[in-house]
């Protein structure tokens, strides 16, 4: 696809409104969320009233930032249905979280919800370079895990061939996208890296294959992770954003003229940053926490929901909505390591910054004594396999002198044989903290 001939008549009007519009757009649709809210979900009543504030009162966007803040634990204490604004016989479908700690957090979706979650997704396949009549391989997890069906609808609204192959079955995944030749694939990077080192054992050229496009996402992953995916694979590597909370995927999509950070698609999701520790609203281009507002969600409005993602607001570019930066990390995943602050995506930029060494990684903590101790296990990539114990302790040393560098901490860095690091079939996990059962 020529980008720059790129056709703005298929796109939606308010992706070419003016600011202005966009914002007044923003504020009628917030006044109607909120009164939603207001009107419907006890919660949202009883702390609007608490503060002393009503959605009347709203005059400005900028007024949003009066009103509370919700957060995942909400939806936990008032699981499952407590937050949903609808009757349940207008709740189409329900998708839950995997709750790893306590409850999964629980979202409804009316059929109003549906079609629009499926036209954000088209909008954001679009975006990415997708046209009608691309055969999408969607290996997101089906079920409720929101990554699969929020794919599948949006690709089918697009007018693409989806190919539902949901995760696991590498072997098989492999297969088919040698056999279907799919043009796009949508999957968590990690997920993709299993991929590529299943292609690569059946000896397969990855560049003769007929995807030329990925868009990835629910989880943090760093430009350097890109430029290997997109090195290895041959095809063009895209960043889509979503929270189940909010919508799931496709609530933000980085555009294929720009590549410069997602899109929010802020007709229906307005965003804020604020500081993490104190919940101040933070200005355009500062570092914080994302939080989101819902605009037209009829089953679950949210109202400021604190998505825990660290970035910040930057200028529409390819779009005149704003975009968020790569996300740097979550601020409950951060580690504090010997004082120091450390995020996973750190760690990872400084390992695929050796050539020498795979993508795969693990971070393993532990106390030695009093002391936190940190040991980062990698893996040569295939083709280095070869080099002796000499050559190996050389690229111990550089990657070890590299984190303490620009991230300021100690490390212990272990090669691993070929294959031994656990492969991700979702969501990767790369940390490994052993501090609190030492």
């Amino acid at each position: 696809m020529n980008m720059a001939a790129l056709n703005t008549a298929v796109l939606d009007p308010l992706e070419t409104a003016s600011l202005d519009e966009l914002r007044q757009h923003q504020l009628d649709r917030l006044r109607w969320s909120l009164g939603h809210a207001y009107q419907n979900v006890p919660l949202y009543r009883q702390r609007f009233d608490a503060l002393g504030i009503h959605p009347d009162d709203v005059r400005c966007l900028e007024d949003l930032a009066k009103f509370p803040f919700t957060t995942k634990n909400d939806l936990r204490d008032n699981y499952p249905y407590g937050m949903f604004a609808v009757p349940m016989h207008d709740v189409v479908r329900v998708h839950a979280s995997s709750g790893t700690t306590g409850k999964p957090t629980v979202v409804g979706y009316t059929q109003g919800d549906i079609d629009t979650w499926a036209n954000v997704v088209a909008r954001s396949i679009r975006a990415a370079g997708g046209r009608r009549g691309d055969k999408v391989h969607v290996s997101y997890g089906y079920g409720l895990f929101t990554g699969g069906l929020g794919a599948h609808y949006g690709a089918e609204r697009l007018g693409c061939t989806v190919i539902p192959m949901s995760g696991g079955q590498t072997e098989k995944q492999v297969q088919l996208i040698n056999d279907f030749q799919p043009d796009i694939i949508m999957v968590t990077p990690s997920y993709m890296l299993n991929l590529a080192d299943e292609i690569e054992r059946q000896g397969l050229d990855p560049h003769k294959l007929a995807l030329r496009l990925g868009i990835f996402g629910a989880e943090p992953w760093t430009d350097e992770l890109r430029r290997s995916i997109e090195q290895r694979m041959g095809i063009n590597a895209l960043d889509i954003y979503g929270l189940s909370e909010i919508m799931g995927p496709g609530v933000a999509m980085e555009c294929a003229e720009t590549k410069d950070g997602p899109t929010i698609w802020e007709d229906h999701f307005y965003p804020e940053i604020i500081d993490p520790v104190t919940g101040a609203a933070l200005p355009d281009g500062q570092m914080g926490e994302l939080v989101f507002t819902s605009l037209s969600k009829e089953a679950l409005p949210m109202i400021r929901y604190r998505t825990r993602d660290l970035t910040r607001l930057l200028p529409g570019t390819a779009r005149p909505m704003r975009r968020i930066d790569k996300i740097t990390g979550r601020s409950d995943d951060m580690l504090i390591i010997r004082g120091v602050n450390v995020f996973p995506t750190q760690i990872e930029e400084q390992v695929l910054k050796i050539k020498q060494l795979s993508e795969c990684y693990e971070i393993h903590l532990y106390r030695n004594g009093n002391m936190d101790s940190v040991d980062v296990h990698v893996e040569l990539r295939a083709d280095c396999q070869h080099y002796d114990e000499a050559q190996r302790k050389l690229l111990v040393a550089e990657l070890a002198k590299q984190i303490k560098t620009y991230i300021g901490i100690s490390t212990r860095v272990v090669v691993q044989p070929l294959a031994t690091l656990k492969r991700s079939e979702g969501k990767a996990c790369h940390v490994y903290d052993r501090r609190v059962a030492s």
